[in-house]
């Protein structure tokens, strides 16, 4: 739909999750489950009538039939950090070559994960993994965000480890694409980083005894309340 609400579209008739627009907005990413019967990535084109959803990630579903599910049952009952463990939001890399996403391969291994795929080819990386493979956590990372030049990624992440002292409460990481650093950003409860510029975001925290987007200063911490909400997304500026 158009930023003002007009002209809404419905792109395709299959249930649907966290969509993502790739960078020159000719296609939608979306996550909908794989033929593995775990979460997949797929793709579909925005424009034009009749358009069918072709599967990227995992690579191994390209050219299967896409399976038949029915949309999953919430609880809004549900503590924060259960309401996030399955959210599927994917984020499209904006140099437009990967996409970042829960799941993947490294579910064969892991309880939970996020990895970051590569359009072209279907490989796959994983950048944060919960449980099994030798791992004595559980957690999640999720709803990842792309800075604008590529270089970083950021997701929402939980962790309850093998005792008290390693665990984590719903918190923001922050990873060096090149370099594979990870560093934590904001405080605990801060969520959904949506990056404004490259020392700046804006994120759903906690503020007079609820949800704020907060405007984050990514090199100082200092953090300021915008207005009650939660999701924020940044519209990029052209100066």
């Amino acid at each position: 739909m158009n930023a003002d609400g007009s002209g809404q579209r419905q792109v395709g008739s299959r249930y649907a999750a966290g969509p993502s627009w790739s960078p020159d907005g000719k296609w939608v990413a979306f996550a909908s489950l794989s033929c593995t019967g775990g979460p997949g990535v797929y793709r579909i084109a925005a424009t034009g009538a009749g358009a069918k959803p072709e599967v990227l990630f995992p690579r191994d579903c390209r050219g299967e039939e896409l399976p038949e599910e029915e949309a999953p049952a919430g609880d809004a009952e549900a503590s924060l950090s259960e309401r996030l463990r399955y959210d599927d939001a994917v984020a499209w890399s904006p140099d437009g070559t990967r996409i970042a996403f829960r799941g993947g391969d490294c579910e064969s291994t892991y309880d939970a994960c996020l990895s970051i795929g590569t359009v072209g080819d279907g490989a796959e990386k994983t950048v944060a993994a919960y449980g099994g493979g030798g791992l004595q956590n559980s957690g999640f990372a999720v709803v990842p965000s792309w800075r604008a030049d590529s270089a970083k990624l950021s997701w929402t992440a939980y962790q309850e480890g093998e005792t008290a002292a390693e665990n984590e409460p719903v918190h923001l990481v922050e990873y060096d694409v090149a370099s594979g650093r990870k560093r934590t950003v904001g405080t605990a409860l801060d969520r959904e980083l949506s990056y404004v510029d490259a020392n700046r975001a804006v994120v759903t925290g906690q503020n007079a005894g609820g949800s704020w987007v907060t405007v984050l200063c990514l090199t100082t911490g200092k953090r300021t309340p915008f207005r009650s909400g939660s999701q924020p997304s940044v519209q990029p500026v052209t100066r």
